[in-house]
C-alpha cells in the first residue's frame, strides 16, 4: 500500500476517532518504520497547516486531529462548549514541580512550595493534568504523582522532554518575582492604628523626657536663686 493511502486511512481514523491514537497501533497494522510513518504525518500535516481549521498533534506515543488554537474563540461562539477552569498560579507552580520531580509525594510537593498543596492538587487532578502513577516505599505507602498525556496536550509539548531547563525556568521565576521587573508588587498594609500608635509613642517620649527635667528640678529647687546670687555677687 503506498504511502499517500495510509495517510488517507490515519486521516479517517483521526477523525473517526477524535481522541489521540497510538502511532504504534498504525506503524504494526500498515508494517512501517518510523521514517515511513514521518512521511504519512508529513502528508497530514502539509494538508492540515496553520492555515486550516484542522491541525494535527503529536505527543507523547499518541497523534490526534484538533480544531486550530487561533480559531478557539469562533468555535465557541458556535459550539458553546464548557470553558477548561482557567489554572491559578498555585496550581501551575504544583504542576511545573511535578512535571520536573515526577513521580513525586504530595508531602514532597509541599516541602517545595512550602504551603499546603491540597487544592491545588486536587485541581490538576479534576482537569486531568495529574495522575496516581503509584506508591512510595516508605512509612505509610504515600502515592506518587505524575504528568498525564492531557497535561502534554495542554501545553503542547510532544513529550515531557520538551520542558525547559529547570535551572533556566527557576532563574525566569525569579526574574519575575524580583523587584525591578516583577510583574506584580507585593506591598505590606500597615494596621490602621499605626499612625496613632506612632503618636502615642512620641507622645510618651515627649511625657518621659518631662518629668525627667521636672524630677532634676525638683531636686535641685534652689537652683536657679543660686544662680542668680552668685551673679549678683559678681556684679559687686
Amino acid at each position: 500500500m503506498k504511502i499517500n493511502e495510509i495517510a488517507q486511512i490515519i486521516e479517517a481514523v483521526l477523525f473517526v476517532s477524535g481522541e489521540g491514537v497510538e502511532i504504534e497501533e498504525f506503524k504494526t497494522k500498515y508494517d512501517m518504520n518510523d521514517r515511513e510513518f514521518n512521511k504519512c504525518l508529513d502528508i497530514l500535516k502539509e494538508k492540515y497547516n496553520e492555515n486550516s481549521g484542522i491541525n494535527i498533534i503529536q505527543y507523547k506515543s499518541k497523534v490526534q486531529l484538533c480544531s486550530n488554537p487561533k480559531l478557539a474563540d469562533n468555535v465557541a461562539e458556535i459550539l458553546n462548549p464548557i470553558r477548561e477552569r482557567s489554572l491559578t498560579k498555585a496550581a501551575m507552580e504544583t504542576a511545573a514541580i511535578i512535571a520536573y520531580k515526577q513521580p513525586i509525594t504530595r508531602l514532597e510537593i509541599e516541602n517545595i512550595r512550602g504551603v499546603n498543596s491540597d487544592y491545588a492538587i486536587q485541581l490538576l487532578q479534576t482537569n486531568n493534568l495529574i495522575e496516581v502513577v503509584g506508591r512510595k516505599d516508605s512509612v505509610g505507602k504515600p502515592v506518587l504523582f505524575g504528568t498525564t498525556d492531557n497535561f502534554l496536550k495542554r501545553f503542547e509539548l510532544t513529550s515531557i522532554n520538551e520542558l525547559p531547563d529547570y535551572n533556566a525556568l527557576l532563574d525566569r521565576i525569579r526574574v519575575i518575582h524580583s523587584d525591578g521587573d516583577s510583574l506584580y508588587r507585593e506591598f505590606t498594609i500597615p494596621d490602621e492604628d499605626e499612625d496613632e500608635k506612632k503618636t502615642e509613642n512620641s507622645s510618651v517620649e515627649n511625657m518621659e523626657t518631662s518629668d525627667d527635667e521636672n524630677i532634676v528640678n525638683s531636686q535641685n529647687p534652689d537652683s536657679n536663686d543660686s544662680k542668680d546670687e552668685q551673679n549678683n555677687f559678681e556684679n559687686r
